[in-house]
């Protein structure tokens, strides 16, 4: 068995068919500034299963960021309860591994050590050298950068570094994978190249993902659920729709496919029609 299957293996083998792996209910966030009380979110309600792929989108401001960090444990909600597997989330935990579009990289560590000081961090009190060293390869391995575990980020491409982002986050186990627009930042094509190998990375993890993104496209493509937020302040989620193309996914495939086509109109016809772009109300 190679190093990649069997972390795939490990991180499935979670007992399968929890309807509400993650529980949003009744969530409201309010932040305090200058210019007093700026109500983020109202009335959120969310049920995810294990095992699922849930976009959010919507236009900017709208909090799609604001959930993702509440469902991390980086921000405590006003009111309301968030769970994961049945159990409060009451901060940030390893059970919850997070992408962000800057792949946050220490430039001074190589790839593999970048990999390896979250897998110490995670198992070090528990797992001997050997143990923690087989988790570093066997997450490198799953991203396809065995041949890079010696370079530096700057001596690596953008795509590379979200990869190793990625791997990082999948290398301590996590139950859910949190990513926030992790491949906004990147190239037409080197996105493409990114989604396509998170397909295949989630199918061989059976991972749960929460993923925050602006692309409608990126969406359909990869989410089992696109959850379509309502315009802020007080966003909330405005609908849910069910994305049932077959797995697995081939892009040049799907672009012919009617059903993603309805698909995407469909998240078109919310954003820019029932949800009009803030920018445009404000001219």
């Amino acid at each position: 068995m190679s190093p990649s299957e069997h972390m795939a293996e490990t991180l499935s083998k979670d007992p399968a068919g929890d309807q509400k792996y993650i529980e949003i209910n009744q969530v409201e966030m309010m932040f305090n500034t200058r210019k007093g009380n700026f109500h983020a979110l109202r009335d959120i309600n969310l049920k995810v299963r294990k095992g699922e792929f849930i976009t959010l989108i919507g236009h900017s401001g709208c909090g799609k960021s604001t959930l993702l960090n509440l469902i991390a444990g980086l921000t405590e909600a006003t009111s309301g309860t968030l769970l994961c597997a049945h159990r409060e989330i009451a901060g940030p935990s390893p059970e919850r591994g997070v992408v962000f579009q800057n792949h946050s990289l220490l430039p001074w560590l190589t790839c593999y050590e970048n990999i390896y000081l979250a897998v110490e961090r995670v198992f070090g009190a528990t797992e001997n050298k050997t143990k923690l060293q087989k988790r570093t390869l066997q997450a490198l391995s799953l991203v396809g950068l065995m041949h890079a575990e010696k370079k530096r980020p700057n001596e690596i491409s953008g795509g590379m570094k979200q990869r190793v982002g990625i791997a990082r986050a999948l290398a301590i186990e996590p139950k859910v994978l949190l990513m926030d627009e992790p491949f906004g930042a990147l190239d037409a094509l080197t996105r493409a190249h990114l989604q396509d190998e998170l397909l295949k990375i989630v199918a061989k993890t059976q991972s749960t993902v929460v993923m925050v993104t602006h692309d409608v496209d990126e969406a359909v493509l990869l989410s089992d659920r696109i959850v379509m937020m309502t315009n802020g302040p007080a966003a909330t989620i405005g609908e849910i729709l069910s994305v049932k193309l077959e797995r697995p996914r081939d892009r040049v495939a799907l672009s012919q496919h009617p059903q993603y086509a309805e698909y995407r109109s469909a998240v078109l016809e919310f954003l820019y029609h029932r949800q009009s772009h803030p920018a445009r109300d404000a001219a």
